[in-house]
């Protein structure tokens, strides 16, 4: 089982995959999940609204979107993370680039591990999921 990392027309970000990867791993075993296949997919706004559209119907921009195709306890999934909003994100956040990607990265992960941010009271029990993991980073 792997966790990969591709682009769609942008430039790789400088992060180290394997310690990421071996992070990924240790916040999945957190949730008694383990690592199945697990494809990044960084690409540009255009291409997650691309992606949005097609897919979820949702004509709007967002930091990532994640396909869960998990089994049981077996973490599976495409994520799609445009780097543009990332660092947008980052600035509003008062965050550094590489903080906010961390994020990100994981709150998809997160995502597949069962919490949600949508419904009343999630986006508070997401967001100290995501420092719990960023503190095992």
């Amino acid at each position: 089982m792997a966790i990969t990392y591709q682009t769609d027309g942008i430039k790789m970000p400088a992060i180290k995959k394997r310690e990421t990867s071996e992070w990924i791993k240790a916040v999945a075993a957190t949730y008694g999940k383990r690592i199945g296949e697990i494809a990044y997919i960084f690409c540009s706004d255009e291409k997650i609204l691309e992606v949005n559209r097609q897919y979820l119907q949702h004509d709007y921009y967002t930091d990532i979107i994640t396909f869960d195709y998990c089994e049981g306890d077996r973490l599976a999934g495409d994520l799609f993370i445009s780097l543009e909003t990332v660092a947008t994100n980052a600035k509003q956040f008062g965050a550094s680039y590489e903080q906010e990607l961390n994020r990100t990265i994981i709150h998809g992960i997160l995502h597949l591990c069962g919490i949600n941010d949508k419904g009343p009271g999630e986006r508070e029990i997401m967001e100290a999921a995501e420092d719990k993991a960023l503190g095992m980073r």
